[in-house]
């Protein structure tokens, strides 16, 4: 890739947002009020906005290897801070991908050096629901279901987090746990139920 050409395909963008809207650099620079934070794998095959067709200040974004959040991470914390707290955002999407590398790092027994600790998360997501995910006998199938299930645990933990505690005592906030299809390019929408999913533990992490 010759990175002169960033600079080139810039310009073009630069010309045809302005095209479109002489307007556009002023409405953007006058602030963000996105409804969506977006927390997503930093998989360079898989893009927020575009995978959703959204527009630049429409949605709030935090990637990482495998779209975690652990409550240990103070990057994911702030970032859930901020997008609760201060950009009042009433949605926020945990959103996983068939085929990610760090889930698939996760299921190997190796040592990946730094990368350990943080796969670790991924592998307790493996222990809690040992039981579903060995019953898969297909290996593709076990992987699929592990990066769904690892979804729908980052969105528990953004659930316990007492900004999100607090702002659903104030206003419908909603989390949603999805899946892209890198293969198809569809989005899909686990549908968890949380309320019967934490329906039993409720008390103990409740703190608003």
């Amino acid at each position: 890739m010759d990175i002169k050409q960033i600079f080139e395909n810039n310009k073009k963008w630069i010309t045809k947002q302005l095209q479109t809207d002489e307007t556009y650099f002023d409405k953007l620079g006058a602030g963000q009020a996105p409804e969506i934070l977006y927390i997503g794998c930093s998989d360079s095959r898989v893009t927020a906005e575009e995978v959703m067709g959204l527009q630049p200040g429409e949605v709030f974004v935090h990637r990482n290897i495998a779209n975690m959040v652990p409550n240990t991470d103070l990057n994911s914390m702030s970032v859930i801070n901020y997008a609760v707290s201060h950009l009042k955002v009433n949605h926020i999407v945990v959103c996983g991908h068939y085929g990610c590398g760090g889930v698939l790092a996760a299921m190997q027994q190796s040592d990946l050096g730094i990368l350990n600790p943080w796969l670790r998360n991924i592998r307790d997501v493996y222990r809690i629901h040992r039981e579903e995910l060995d019953a898969i006998t297909n290996d593709s199938e076990r992987y699929k279901r592990l990066v769904e299930l690892n979804v729908q645990e980052q969105c528990i933990n953004i659930i316990k987090t007492a900004e999100v505690q607090k702002a659903n005592s104030e206003r419908d906030l909603k989390v949603y746990g999805w899946v892209f299809d890198i293969h198809s390019g569809e989005l899909i929408d686990l549908k968890i139920n949380f309320d019967e999913i934490l329906k039993d533990i409720t008390k103990i992490y409740k703190i608003v």
